[in-house]
């Protein structure tokens, strides 16, 4: 750490240390967003209600030195803007465009010709568009949550909720890169095969168990060379960044569906992600141990092991789940808190799905995301899902207003936000990763 953590300091954008702000000076996430009524795309940080214009910075000669080579690579050259260019450079470059951009936007900070010059590069976040944080080349989702994958493995094993490599090894999927959309952009209900109870054929026909999943991404920073590995030593410096996601999937179709080789249309439909990526960087006051395994299960294996991974694997984040329905939404109320789960309780850390993601060979590049899987918490009432939650339709959610939930509905819209607290440090947030489920 360093001194962009001292939670004492203050940033002369007043709304930035306001109590409740997800973006005090401390966070400084990073964006892509194009004002409204422009075209150009730009690379930004989030500072309070505002946007810090990266790419205006770079333009208006604010970076140098060893900042030079960052506010470069967020210039929109030969393509659409976007953060991978400056991923690509591996941490040292982001840590020093951090400590560059804090200095600008601290109070008290800096020349007054330079506050001037940065002032003019304030964009309200209400006056602009986020688009996707990287061009997503490629997209994997794991199945970390131990208590998920044991609590939705009862529902149809209920003799063996957990298959036998579960405990050994990270399992993921490959996702569908193309569907993966920013917050707050709509999802349409998908149709595909469904087979009722009873029926030898199955029908085409929109699901009608509609889910979400609460979960967090990571953008992978440099990654590797085909063929070559990522040591779980060195993992982190192959991490930018996480935000928050939702893994939209469409129940009747995965259970009909997933035999043998896993998810497909059930999941490809769309991925939600929130616009801010909050750097590792700024998570390192909220840095954690590794879940400790219970009494009996097996320890990683070598190559998904280490001290480090032990002490500091893990990160602290509250995940909290909300639903508004198109009910409530015209009556003007304001959501329902449906769950709240905790992130450090994952059984497997990110280190460790990338190191076993690249462990064969895999290149992974940057800009490209993985995804944790459903975080869920040991209490029925934190599932990550209306699957776990509602016991697979069989329980339904009651809502204030009457209405009852086993499944989402046209016009729902979910609503996921994410936020670190520890004592001694300011609070960050992810912002808001939201979907509205239009019909079919």
């Amino acid at each position: 750490m360093d001194h962009t953590h001292d939670p004492s300091r203050r940033s002369w954008v007043r709304s930035a240390n306001a109590p409740t702000t997800d973006f005090p000076i401390q966070s400084l996430p990073y964006g892509i967003f194009r004002r409204r009524g422009e075209s150009g795309a730009r690379v930004g940080v989030a500072i309070g209600d505002q946007i810090l214009d990266v790419t205006g910075c770079q333009q208006a000669g604010l970076f140098e030195g060893e900042t030079e080579a960052a506010g470069r690579s967020c210039l929109p050259i030969g393509g659409p803007c976007a953060l991978n260019p400056f991923m690509a450079l591996g941490r040292p470059h982001w840590t020093a465009l951090r400590r560059r951009l804090s200095d600008l936007l601290v109070d008290e900070g800096g020349s007054g010709a330079d506050r001037k010059r940065v002032s003019r590069l304030l964009v309200p976040q209400v006056d602009a568009k986020m688009l996707l944080p990287s061009a997503i080349g490629d997209y994997t989702d794991f199945y970390a949550s131990v208590h998920h994958a044991t609590r939705v493995g009862r529902l149809f094993r209920p003799d063996q909720p957990l298959l036998p490599n579960y405990k050994w090894v990270p399992i993921g999927y490959h996702g569908r890169a193309s569907s993966v959309v920013v917050s707050p952009a709509p999802v349409r209900r998908p149709a595909g095969q469904v087979r009722g109870q009873g029926s030898d054929a199955p029908r085409v026909v929109p699901t009608a168990r509609l889910d979400y999943e609460l979960e967090v991404g990571c953008f992978v920073g440099p990654g590797n060379e085909r063929g070559t590995t990522i040591d779980i030593a060195d993992a982190e410096s192959h991490i930018f960044g996480l935000c928050l996601l939702n893994d939209w999937s469409a129940r009747d179709i995965q259970q009909w569906e997933y035999q043998p080789l896993g998810p497909f249309l059930a999941k490809s439909f769309a991925t939600t992600v929130s616009p801010w990526v909050v750097t590792l960087d700024a998570l390192e006051p909220f840095r954690a141990p590794a879940c400790p395994r219970p009494e009996g299960d097996p320890e990683p294996l070598p190559y998904l092991d280490s001290a480090a991974s032990r002490e500091r694997g893990g990160v602290e984040i509250t995940l909290e789940v909300a639903l508004r329905t198109a009910a409530s939404r015209e009556r003007g109320e304001p959501p329902v808190w449906l769950t709240r789960s905790q992130f450090a309780m994952m059984y497997w850390t990110f280190p460790q799905m990338l190191t076993h993601h690249a462990s064969n060979g895999c290149n992974l590049r940057p800009g490209d995301l993985l995804a944790s899987g459903t975080v869920s918490g040991p209490a029925e009432t934190e599932g990550g899902c209306l699957l776990e939650l509602t016991r697979g339709g069989a329980k339904p959610i009651g809502l204030p207003d009457g209405q009852t939930r086993t499944f989402l509905e046209d016009g729902d819209e979910v609503i996921i936000r994410g936020f670190c607290e520890r004592p001694g440090f300011a609070r960050i947030g992810f912002g808001e990763c939201r979907g509205e489920v239009a019909a079919a």
